[in-house]
């Protein structure tokens, strides 16, 4: 058994490395995909740098990053066009990491969070994305951008990051420290950076105003000699890479963080890619060797000083509308920001931080689609408060707790409408082939209920408050053919209704049980109870039949000689009612 279960995992990941096709993908147009993996890196540098400072590990950690996670995201992830780095979001989880534990737990949080993925793209995990409801993802994607942000409101002031992980609590102090002492330099080079790439980007869309209001920043500031602090000092090339940071005793304590980081990598990788395939024909991804390349990714990043990293959905977009068509681009991207740290790290050492805010700041602006929140917010009354939940939990708490609150809200707002379908109706008994006289009088004795939808434990007690509510009748028949599902809720609940009903008189037959309903309703003893003399009814009239041959044996009705059913009464063309 070990060698099949060895040969399957191995199978397994076979499936999920690079193929032939990957490389045929490649050979078709290398030139259009090396424009667009310029233009990637062009628009890259900047939030691969403000990122890293942001972070808390500087902005070096950002470019290693994107060098590193870049290539290899590029080489073994599921997507064609995807482009990986660090982003906001991950920089929002990574702040309170470096607050509590220090900038060195992030690279073993980074190095656990990549085991995790891989261990997920093996189990095939990637397909639950699938799952996420849109006005989760919505608020999700309205609170990061809050959060990225706040974030950037101390480098925009100008002033020392306050102490702390709680992004509104650290705003706050900002604004107090700069009304103390303000810097109008800061707010000046911040405002004209995004009034810049929001007015070019409206302009121009496919132009890269980042890159020319950073350049733009950093000259005026050389030229005029202001006072503006630099990125500082970075180094002229990528460190060795090193495992020196791991300390293995640290893993428990670090355990929860790296679940955090693995789950924002998965969710906003997936995210990202399926974007990607919705802005072009033809293209899909493996969610499964997306968290692989993902995976990998994270786990070489730390090597070399880099902070965890995920899909990026800006610069994808970026590289999409540029008109990239396979992974070359994305390859292109990150050996073009490797370029850069060889070769002009002095120059981008002397870029403001005051400017980098500004970019981060556009950047978030743009993330939010008004038109895609209005749509949302519209649409149902629960999708509403489900992106506000989640866009709060996001602000307030953290992105994971964020997600998994509106995934909670989600499923028991679609809990509760699904089990507002489920009906319990009174039905008038078929005449068949009664008097009108004898058709009154089991009317008078025996009452029909047909359940519609589901009979589960959201809905099962509402159904057991209507039928114990029977009165005045000796026999109900049930109609449990239209149950679309049941559980063991829903069957205990009916097994509860049946004995209180029996404890009073009333005989409680059903007919049009299904074999799935028959092995949940066996297996709390609820069958049983649903039977008359040992037999249940596949059609209503065979359930009334018998509740009319159980009146006459108790003396209730007179008995009738046998009736005879006329071969016109059922054509077999009709489905017989159940």
């Amino acid at each position: 058994m070990s060698t099949t279960f060895t040969r399957a995992v191995r199978t397994r990941i076979t499936s999920l490395l690079p193929s032939r096709a990957d490389l045929a993908q490649i050979r078709r147009d290398p030139r259009r995909d090396l424009l667009a993996g310029l233009t990637v890196a062009i628009v890259a540098l900047p939030l691969a740098l403000g990122f890293g400072v942001s972070s808390g590990l500087g902005a070096e950690a950002g470019l290693a990053t994107a060098v590193v996670a870049g290539a290899l995201a590029a080489v073994f992830g599921g997507s064609n066009l995807q482009v990986s780095g660090p982003t906001g979001a991950m920089t929002v989880v990574l702040v309170p990491i470096v607050a509590q534990y220090g900038p060195t737990a992030v690279l073993t949080v980074g190095l656990m969070a990549g085991a995790m993925l891989v261990v997920l793209a093996v189990l095939r995990a990637g397909r639950y994305m699938q799952y996420v409801p849109a006005p989760v993802i919505e608020g999700f994607t309205l609170g990061i951008a809050g959060v990225i942000g706040l974030q950037q409101v101390p480098n925009a002031l100008g002033v020392p990051k306050p102490k702390g992980d709680k992004v509104l609590v650290v705003t706050w102090h900002a604004v107090e420290e700069f009304v103390k002492a303000p810097n109008w330099t800061a707010v000046g080079l911040a405002v004209a950076v995004v009034v810049f790439m929001l007015a070019g980007a409206r302009w121009r869309p496919t132009v890269p105003f980042s890159i020319i209001a950073v350049i733009a920043a950093t000259v005026v500031v050389q030229a005029a000699g202001l006072d503006a602090k630099p990125i500082g000092d970075l180094p002229s090339g990528l460190p060795a890479p090193s495992l020196s940071f791991l300390d293995l005793g640290s893993f428990g304590s670090l355990l929860a963080p790296a679940v955090a980081v693995a789950a924002l990598a998965a969710l906003e990788s997936l995210m990202s890619a399926a974007a990607a395939d919705a802005m072009t024909v033809g293209q899909r991804h493996d969610p499964d060797r997306e968290l692989l390349g993902q995976g990998l990714a994270n786990i070489a990043a730390p090597l070399f000083g880099g902070v965890p990293a995920t899909g990026a959905i800006a610069r994808t977009a970026v590289n999409v509308r540029t008109g990239a068509g396979s992974r070359l681009a994305a390859l292109v991207h990150a050996a073009v920001l490797a370029v850069i740290v060889f070769a002009a790290a002095p120059l981008v050492s002397k870029i403001p931080l005051a400017a980098l805010a500004g970019v981060l700041l556009a950047t978030a602006i743009r993330m939010v689609e008004v038109g895609s929140l209005k749509a949302m917010a519209r649409a149902t009354r629960s999708d509403a408060v489900i992106l506000v939940l989640t866009a709060a939990a996001t602000l307030a708490l953290d992105l994971v707790y964020a997600v998994i609150i509106g995934l909670v809200v989600a499923g028991a707002l679609a809990l509760r409408a699904v089990a507002k379908q489920a009906r319990f109706d009174q039905v008038p008994l078929d005449h068949g082939d009664h008097s009108a006289e004898e058709h009154a009088l089991l009317a008078e004795h025996i009452v029909a209920y047909r359940i519609d939808g589901p009979l589960f434990f959201a809905a099962a007690h509402r159904f057991l408050l209507e039928l114990t509510e029977v009165a005045d009748v000796r026999v109900v028949v049930l109609r449990l053919s239209r149950v679309s599902t049941m559980d063991a809720t829903g069957a205990l609940v009916l097994k509860d209704a049946v004995e209180k009903l029996g404890r009073r008189g009333i005989l409680v037959l059903a007919s049009g049980i299904r074999p799935g309903q028959r092995r949940v309703l066996d297996s709390v003893g609820a069958l049983g109870l649903l039977r008359h003399e040992g037999r249940d009814y596949a059609t209503t009239p065979e359930a009334i039949a018998a509740a009319r041959d159980h009146l006459e044996i108790a003396g209730v009705l007179p008995a009738v000689p046998a009736r005879k059913t006329s071969p016109k009464s059922t054509p077999a063309s009709e489905e017989p009612i159940r």
